[in-house]
């Protein structure tokens, strides 16, 4: 498979990658997709913008087998809501983000949900199997846990300093794996 087969249009509407994006050719991207620059897609991974738009900002990375998708617009929701992730998120191995609205400087851990209209405000760290249920927000600068995710304590600065760390290194690889196609 080859990255023209990892990036699929639908009705029309093409992906739209920034500069230096990675996207792995064993993923999916699809429809109304916009990658800032220097972001990833790792294999596995399925991004389907196909019923509302997703919007996935600046050096963020979406790991192997995450599943990305939108809420479609219907008589129960009639906007629906699409998918709008912000700048230096890391979306862990095998997350689940489904039309809700994420800030910038998040790390969604390994096999966490996160469900319709929540909203998620900058500089939070969400544990690995945490589920944040349709419409709930999780307050900046906090620690999530839990099904449902409940806050379980402050961010400390360490972990703050975690976020640009691991943009940055995912950037580097990313980089690493860019190279090697263009040999």
């Amino acid at each position: 498979m080859s990255e023209a087969t990892s990036l699929r249009s639908w009705k029309g509407v093409e992906p739209q990658l920034g500069a230096r994006v990675y996207i792995d050719p064993a993923c999916m991207v699809l429809g109304d997709v916009v990658l800032g620059d220097d972001s990833s897609v790792w294999p596995m991974a399925v991004i389907r913008g196909d019923m509302h738009r997703i919007r996935i900002g600046n050096r963020t990375s979406v790991q192997d087998g995450s599943v990305l998708h939108i809420t479609h617009a219907s008589d129960f929701n009639p906007d629906g809501f699409p998918l709008t992730i912000g700048d230096e998120v890391t979306i862990g191995h095998k997350a689940i983000l489904h039309g809700a609205t994420l800030g910038n400087r998040i790390l969604v851990g390994m096999g966490a949900i996160i469900m319709d209209g929540a909203v998620v405000e900058d500089e939070v760290i969400i544990a690995a199997g945490a589920v944040v249920t349709p419409g709930k927000r999780l307050e900046s600068g906090h620690v999530y846990a839990g099904n449902p995710a409940k806050a379980l304590r402050p961010l400390k600065e360490k972990e703050r300093a975690f976020f640009p760390y691991t943009a940055g290194n995912y950037v580097k690889l990313k980089d690493e794996y860019l190279a090697v196609q263009e040999e």
